[in-house]
C-alpha cells in the first residue's frame, strides 16, 4: 500500500512537479492532493494535467486570522488523508497548532544551507556574507520557522560575479534532485541525512 502525499504550493510548483514525477513505479508513495493558498498558482494547472486532485484557498480574505485560514486548509487535507505533507514553495507560515497536527509527517525544502539564512532572500544573503557555497535543505517541519531536523542538503559553489538570480538558478535543479530523493527515503522509513553536491 503506497503512502499518500499532499503537496502544498504557492506558485509555479516546480518542486511539486519534481516530487510528483518521482512518485511512480516502485516508489513507496503517491501524490494524493496539491493544495495552494493561491487560486491562480500555475502549479495547480500542472497538477491537474498530471491527474492529481487540487484545492486552493486564497489566504488574503482571511487577513491576519491565520486560524480561520488554516481551518479551511485542513478540510481538503482531512478528506485526502495524507500520510506525509510536503511543503514545496508554500509561502505561508503555518501555526504551531497546525504543524503539531502533522508532527513528524511534514517536510519542507528551503533554499539555503540551514541553519544559515532562515526566512527570505537567502541567496542574496549568502552572497553578501561572502559564502563560498550555498544550496538547499530538506527538513522536518516544526513550529519554529525553517527549523526542525535536517534530512538532506545539496550544495553548490558561489561563483565570482554571482547574483541572487544566477545563484538561485544553480540551486533550483539541485532542489529538484534533493527533495524527491529525501521524500523517497522518508517514505521508506529512512530519515538519515542525505547530502548532494552540484556544479
Amino acid at each position: 500500500m503506497s503512502l499518500r502525499v499532499a503537496i502544498l504550493i504557492s506558485g509555479s510548483g516546480s518542486n511539486m512537479v519534481a516530487l510528483a514525477d518521482s512518485m511512480q513505479g516502485a516508489h513507496p508513495a503517491r501524490p494524493c492532493l496539491v493544495l495552494s493558498n493561491n487560486p491562480d498558482a500555475s502549479g495547480l494547472d500542472k497538477a491537474r494535467a498530471m491527474g492529481i486532485p487540487t484545492a486552493a484557498f486564497d489566504h488574503r480574505p482571511f487577513g491576519k486570522d491565520r486560524a480561520a485560514f488554516e481551518a479551511e486548509l485542513l478540510k481538503p487535507l482531512q478528506q485526502a488523508r495524507p500520510d506525509l505533507i510536503a511543503l514545496a514553495g508554500f509561502m505561508r507560515v503555518l501555526s504551531g497548532d497546525f504543524v503539531e497536527r502533522f508532527e513528524g509527517r511534514m517536510l519542507n525544502i528551503h533554499p539555503s544551507l540551514l541553519p544559515k539564512y532562515k526566512g527570505l532572500n537567502t541567496h542574496a544573503r549568502a552572497i553578501a556574507a561572502g559564502d563560498t557555497e550555498a544550496g538547499c535543505t530538506v527538513h522536518e517541519v516544526t513550529a519554529a520557522l525553517d527549523d526542525g531536523p535536517i534530512l538532506g542538503q545539496a550544495r553548490v559553489p558561489v561563483l565570482p560575479g554571482d547574483t541572487a538570480e544566477t545563484l538561485a538558478a544553480r540551486v533550483l535543479p539541485m532542489e529538484h534532485r534533493l527533495y524527491p530523493a529525501v521524500l523517497r527515503r522518508v517514505a521508506s522509513g529512512d530519515r538519515s541525512l542525505l547530502t548532494l553536491s552540484g556544479p
